[in-house]
């Protein structure tokens, strides 16, 4: 696994701007774990990867500025309203940008990967795609995309806006647009992804 580094050309972003609808509506980011934020613990994971840190967020938005205050984040909201997404949260962050790439990962995974951005950037230049995406594989051999743990230039802005503007959504549908490279990862818990109260209260347990 290549070593952990800042990568000057790379954005980190932690998307936290959904409706948290499996939680009750409750902002999921801002839910405690461990005495703490899980956004928190994704941004302690994934700032050190990046030159700068972005939170997509539509609110608790002084709650995230606090939180992102040590890794000098930006706090940026959806420029589309009623929660389209997350390709509306990454859209945001690659007009933010001022690096050629954007690595995202969700605000619910507080085990993310502490080396995932070096690993889809050497996934680009090896296969000269535009977007690289995490997968694990199970021990049946079963392989699990996880396409918002993804790297992507920062150059596809303007696509993604015009695919947001048809009213389209899915994730992958708009990756298959631009040679997407996906990238295996061994450790299934480095992309849990908590989607509930109860998910969070028995990891907590554990």
């Amino acid at each position: 696994m290549p070593n952990l580094h800042i990568d000057s050309n790379v954005t980190a972003l932690v998307l936290a701007g959904g409706r948290g609808s499996r939680m009750g509506g409750v902002d999921k980011g801002m839910q405690p774990f461990c005495g703490e934020p899980l956004a928190l613990h994704v941004m302690r994971r994934i700032a050190p990867q990046a030159s700068a840190l972005l939170i997509s967020a539509n609110r608790s938005i002084e709650g995230y500025e606090r939180l992102g205050a040590a890794f000098g984040a930006r706090v940026i909201p959806d420029a589309r309203a009623d929660y389209p997404g997350p390709l509306a949260g990454i859209a945001a962050a690659l007009r933010a940008a001022t690096t050629e790439y954007v690595l995202s990962a969700p605000c619910d995974a507080p085990f993310v990967d502490e080396h995932i951005g070096a690993a889809l950037m050497q996934a680009l230049e090896t296969h000269g795609g535009d977007i690289a995406y995490a997968a694990t594989v199970d021990a049946s051999g079963h392989v699990m995309a996880h396409p918002v743990f993804a790297l992507l230039r920062t150059s596809l802005a303007d696509d993604l806006d015009a695919w947001l503007d048809r009213g389209e959504r899915k994730v992958r549908a708009w990756y298959a647009r631009h040679k997407p490279v996906e990238v295996r990862f061994a450790d299934e818990r480095a992309f849990y992804n908590i989607n509930d109260l109860q998910q969070l209260a028995e990891l907590e347990r554990r």
